[in-house]
């Protein structure tokens, strides 16, 4: 009898130093590592999550299984997703895309890609509202091989994600930055539904993300444990509540965005930033359009618009704005010498006109398309409606020597401007190792570089997002909810920005088919014959396609559209709720836009106004140079007007 006692008390004793030299071990192997065999275990957990809705596929199991089945292997996804994102992105595409046929933009032969992954596949088993439709089956007997076939091209993609992540590195401050990057896509993608169209399934996803990112904490931890309990204190709290709000509110029409954002992401996204710096884990410092350091979305440096000029000698100086500034009110520039892009671009109309269509050059009628607001117009990676250009100043070249616009020429203007020896100085301090300073290039991008200065992130609603509960009304805030919510302005007017410039790397500016129509009709609807993007390379999928605008302002840049057609928010709010054009009886089966109706009533629609209101900044915006650079001897030329007469 001693002997089993003491048998078992050298087993009890050996098993603690095993666990003690374990502990050691796991503890000497870096948190990197772990995360990334993290990373790999819960890419085969997905890989099984596919290979059962696969299998209920194959074996016709009833619907509400296969649907089953698919919730289960999209919550394994937003388990992975942060590092699939992070690390290989067209990879996370071909998995959870949006189930649109694309061009890529560099593309010369212009190819059609189609769809592939999670959102296609969600489309085939989900009825609308993603409630079972009462059907064995969701989709019809003769779609099950396409549903097969994109079910093995998803279990593929996850496979290729698996052998990438065995062999791409991943640091200490890959993870931060991807968590990070994961908090701001929660916040604009995740809670909007913008990859839950069908399902709705978006707030348990958003909760598996935070879960994931939660997990991955939990392995520098103890390190941090040693430098800061209080901030590990502050973390935990802030995971653990943040997934709790979200799953105790899982009615996604009635789930209160504005709070969580404020009370919880922010707190998230803003913890994570001071671990990785209290771990002494540095920061990246590279260009981006959203700042590495930025605590959340919403700071006021959090964006930076030299991301999207073409190099480096194109960033913003105090120079090259001033001297832009001057340019864009000279009258000089155009063909007649009387107007200039403050015409069309008036800062005491938040940098539009109030036209539908602008007057046209010598009062040839009209131009082709509305002028929208140059605030903020820095922020995106495509310029003009049809996005035909991809920096501002080749913009600037457009506008100069289109006929109906400006109908000039910048070649001769460089000519004209060298006259001036206060023009000739000016160019000289905004390019001072360019010989010579006054080309046609630092023309344009002096005008380019004052438009990227019209940067304007501090309307109400930026304030109230930090901190300052006193900027917003109770229907505001409705109205910001149901923006991301119910309404689904949000999944193409991305947050905080609100244009359609995809966060959260904010590289991509996208476009789409709405509808719009010719007229205000809405009896006898008809579409307005701009066939937009398609003019570019002549792709059906582009006809009809503009590009996402910014909402930003939009309470003070009446008429919308980009023909102009719409008078005020309510008739837009009023489109969008009948479904656009298709909802309106255009038929138009290319609509990017759901043509389903929105449902909403008449005070969510005056909520959702009340919110866009609230996104106008025009600070500093309204003054105009008191006077032009002269020119020697030329009397006539002295006294053209700031801005131009029309």
């Amino acid at each position: 009898m001693k002997r089993k006692y003491l048998y078992a008390g050298l087993l009890a004793v050996g098993l603690v130093v095993l666990a003690f030299f374990y502990q050691r071990q796991r503890e000497s192997v870096p948190e990197a590592a772990r995360v990334k065999i993290r990373y790999r275990q819960a890419i085969q957990k997905l890989d099984s999550a596919v290979v059962a809705l696969k299998t209920a596929v194959e074996a016709d199991r009833p619907l509400a299984l296969i649907q089953r089945n698919f919730r289960r292997a999209r919550l394994a996804y937003k388990q992975v997703e942060f590092l699939a994102e992070y690390l290989t992105p067209v990879t996370a595409k071909s998995i959870n895309g949006a189930p649109i046929d694309e061009v890529e933009a560099d593309d010369p032969l212009q190819t059609i890609v189609p769809p592939e992954g999670f959102q296609v596949v969600e489309e085939y088993l989900f009825a609308a509202g993603g409630t079972p439709s009462g059907s064995a089956s969701p989709y019809p007997p003769d779609a099950k091989p396409e549903l097969q076939q994109q079910i093995n091209v998803l279990l593929s993609n996850v496979r290729r994600l698996d052998r990438m992540a065995e062999i791409n590195p991943l640091t200490d401050r890959y993870v931060f930055d991807a968590m990070r990057l994961e908090v701001f896509r929660v916040i604009t993608l995740g809670i909007s539904g913008f990859d839950s169209p069908v399902a709705f399934h978006s707030l348990p996803e958003a909760a598996a993300a935070l879960g994931a990112l939660e997990e991955t904490f939990g392995l520098y931890r103890p390190r941090l444990l040693e430098k800061s309990p209080q901030l590990v204190a502050q973390l935990d709290r802030a995971f653990r509540t943040s997934r709790q709000y979200v799953l105790a509110n899982r009615n996604f029409d009635r789930f209160d965005r504005a709070t969580f954002i404020r009370g919880y992401a922010n707190s998230l996204s803003g913890g994570l930033l001071d671990a990785q710096r209290a771990l002494d884990i540095p920061a990246f410092t590279e260009l981006r359009a959203l700042s590495a350091q930025a605590r959340t979305l919403f700071d006021p440096d959090a964006f930076n618009p030299n991301y999207y000029a073409p190099d480096h000698d194109s960033h913003l100086t105090p120079e090259r704005v001033a001297l832009g500034e001057l340019l864009f009110f000279d009258p000089l520039l155009s063909g007649n010498g009387s107007r200039s892009c403050a015409s069309c671009h008036n800062p005491r109309k938040a940098f539009a006109d109030g036209e539908a269509k602008s007057v046209a050059f010598d009062f040839k009628g009209s131009v082709a398309r509305n002028a929208p607001t140059v605030l903020n117009a820095g922020l995106q990676r495509s310029l003009f409606h049809d996005l035909r250009v991809t920096f501002l100043e080749d913009q600037a070249t457009d506008v100069l020597s289109n006929a109906t616009e400006m109908h000039g020429s910048l070649e001769k203007s460089v000519r004209d401007l060298a006259q001036s020896s206060q023009y000739t100085a000016l160019f000289g301090r905004a390019f001072p190792r360019a010989k010579p300073a006054l080309t046609e290039r630092n023309a344009k991008v002096a005008i380019a570089s004052y438009v990227r200065s019209l940067v304007r992130l501090n309307a109400r609603f930026d304030q109230y997002m930090r901190g300052d509960s006193t900027k917003l009304t109770a229907l505001e805030r409705d109205g910001f909810n149901m923006f991301l919510g119910k309404a689904k302005c949000g999944t193409c007017h991305f947050t905080p920005l609100f244009n359609g410039t995809v966060p959260p790397a904010f590289e991509h500016t996208e476009a789409e088919i709405i509808g719009v129509p010719a007229t205000t009709d809405t009896l006898h609807p008809t579409l307005d014959p701009d066939e937009g993007k398609f003019a570019l390379h002549r792709k059906d999928l582009h006809r009809f396609a503009f590009k996402t605008p910014t909402v930003r302002n939009v309470g003070v840049t009446a008429p919308y559209m980009h023909n102009g057609v719409y008078q005020t928010l309510e008739e837009v709010m009023d489109f969008y709720n009948r479904g656009g054009g298709a909802g309106m009886g255009i038929d138009l089966p290319t609509q990017t836009l759901p043509a389903d109706p929105l449902n909403l009533t008449t005070g969510e629609k005056k909520a959702v106004i009340a919110f866009l209101h609230t996104l106008t900044d025009t600070t500093a915006t309204t003054s105009i140079p008191r006077h032009l650079p002269s020119f020697p001897g030329k009397l006539t030329l002295n006294q053209r007007k700031v801005g131009g007469t029309y």
